[in-house]
């Protein structure tokens, strides 16, 4: 028998939410580092509207909210002159905006919310072998007191970066490439007058239209504290290569490869668009960005996401994102299949599901990267979306709804699309109004039975509760299910206390956001995500799309 459920390697962002979703869907997990202490070093700093979501679901959004700034916009100087400003301005109705926070304190946050469910990261801890049986995996762990130990789990997750052992275990490849240049990267104070929670971006163009220098200027939390991307002078790069971006090396000030003050200096003399002086050096380091991407996610029981799964140039905060995604996406699918209760498309979906949407990072990042500019001319808005994650959807996975079955309603958002947030619900206890978000904070899927003024009395409604009982059958319990009646309905037009609770789309933001038919059913996946849109709603077909996922 497996003494552990799941074994995460890694403790990085990527791991610390795959262990926190785990114990939260109630799996039994322990989570190793190699490292001693964590590190206290700004080495990723964006966090995108999608990850704040995910963040508000799994219960930690506030201690970001408090610590994260805003990061409101882009200053664009092309060869010393101003170009396009762009203003990072989501639509109405996004609930949370591009920020900036020190991945040392998103870690932080991380291990603080695992720690809630009374599992703590087990550190100066290193993976030294893993292998892989018909029902189990021996991994084999060194401890800092020089104990070897022989765990036996039955999946294993590798978050354990670009060099991971995980990956190379499951014979998984690694296919990519390293750009030529090197850059340099620092945590400073800057002096200048540039409008506070927008970053810059500096570069000059060759003959040819090529970036030939470039300088990006991100800011932080705390005063005028910015952080700082580079290209590395070739005059200072000499004949050996840094670190990859994503390979765990930290270099520090002093170390004679993290630039100085001075050699920062310089670009800033170079490059900034008005005399700036940096100061207060907090860290840096020198590496050659790569860009990977992993064939496979998952060799039977062994897995692997974040840095362990795709690496890329750091443009936009994509990576520390993506994987943070990873791990949300694939901690519900574990969860269920420990405890028995899923289909073998479920752990098959996760490769089905994050494989296309890294291939679209690594793509769109070694595009910009290689321009030295963003967007390429897309469309604004569309390009917005792009960049917050909020446009990431799974239509082709084994676990959706075919957008083109008979009797689908051709609306927006479709299955597999991330279902967004509302405002203006009321419900009979509560009285406030509460963010459809309210409801979804729970590990279980979600049925939303809308109700306008044909079904929400009588017989009809009496159906949408019969739906809505096999549907939680089907799911062996594992379903939250809501009667979302329509802002025209009479409060009084059902009596109180029946089950599915009622809420009422009091503000008409519901009826915006997805269009519902009268008598329809929306399922949501635990992640977030529209699994199927069913009109009318008839058991029959809830319960069999429900067999897709549940055993």
């Amino acid at each position: 028998m497996a003494e552990v459920d799941v074994l995460v390697v890694g403790a990085g962002p990527v791991g610390l939410t795959a262990a926190a979703e785990l114990r939260r869907h109630g799996v039994d997990c322990r989570i190793v580092d190699r490292l001693a202490v964590p590190r206290p070093y700004a080495k990723a700093i964006g966090v995108l509207p999608r990850t704040l979501e995910v963040w508000d679901a799994m219960g930690l959004v506030r201690g970001a909210l408090d610590d994260a700034v805003p990061h409101l916009g882009q200053l664009v100087f092309i060869d010393g002159k101003p170009g396009p400003r762009v203003e990072l301005t989501l639509p109405s109705g996004i609930p949370y905006p591009f920020a900036t926070l020190p991945q040392c304190a998103t870690e932080r946050l991380l291990a603080e919310h695992l720690a809630r469910f009374g599992t703590e990261v087990e550190r100066s801890t290193e993976l030294r072998s893993v292998e892989m049986r018909p029902d189990e995996v021996e991994a084999v762990l060194a401890h800092a007191d020089g104990r070897i130990e022989r765990l036996h789990a039955r999946y294993v997750v590798g978050c354990d970066g670009a060099h991971s052992l995980v990956r190379k275990a499951a014979g998984l490849s690694f296919e990519g490439d390293a750009f030529p240049e090197q850059y340099m990267i620092g945590d400073v104070e800057l002096d200048w007058e540039l409008p506070a929670g927008y970053s810059m971006r500096s570069v000059n163009l060759d003959a040819n239209g090529a970036m030939d220098d470039m300088l990006v200027c991100i800011p932080m939390p705390g005063v005028r504290r910015y952080w700082l991307s580079m290209l590395r002078p070739r005059a200072q790069a000499g004949g050996g290569d840094g670190p990859s971006a994503a390979d765990g090396s930290v270099l520090g000030p002093g170390d004679g490869r993290g630039p100085d003050l001075g050699q920062i200096q310089a670009v800033l003399d170079r490059l900034a668009p008005e005399p700036a002086t940096a100061s207060t050096l907090r860290w840096s380091s020198t590496f050659r960005a790569s860009h990977r991407l992993v064939d496979r996610y998952r060799n039977g029981r062994l897995f692997v996401a974040g840095d362990a799964a795709h690496i890329h140039p750091p443009i936009g905060g994509q990576g520390l994102n993506t994987g943070v995604q990873d791990a949300y996406n694939l901690a519900w699918k574990l969860a269920l299949t420990v405890r028995g209760l899923a289909t073998d498309d479920v752990l098959e979906s996760y490769h089905a599901e994050r494989h296309p949407v890294a291939q679209e990072v690594v793509d769109r990042t070694v595009r910009h990267a290689r321009s030295g500019l963003s967007g390429n001319g897309d469309d604004a808005e569309m390009m917005l979306r792009r960049q917050a994650q909020l446009l990431v959807a799974y239509p082709d996975s084994p676990l959706i709804q075919s957008r083109a079955a008979d009797g689908t309603p051709a609306a927006v958002p479709a299955p597999g699309d991330r279902a967004p947030d509302c405002r203006g619900l009321l419900s009979d206890l509560a009285t406030y109004p509460r963010r459809l978000f309210d409801l979804l904070r729970t590990p279980r899927h979600v049925l939303l039975l809308f109700a306008g003024s044909e079904y929400a009395t009588g017989d009809a409604v009496a159906r949408l509760e019969v739906c809505a009982a096999e549907a939680h059958r089907a799911a062996h319990g594992l379903l939250d299910a809501y009667l979302v009646t329509a802002a025209e309905v009479p409060e009084d037009a059902r009596p109180v206390g029946l089950r599915p609770p009622r809420v009422r789309d009091a503000a008409g933001e519901f009826r915006d956001a997805y269009a519902p038919h009268d008598g329809e059913a929306l399922l949501i996946r635990p992640d977030g995500y529209l699994s199927g849109r069913f009109h009318p709603a008839v058991p029959e077909r809830l319960t069999t799309h429900l067999r897709r996922t549940f055993a």
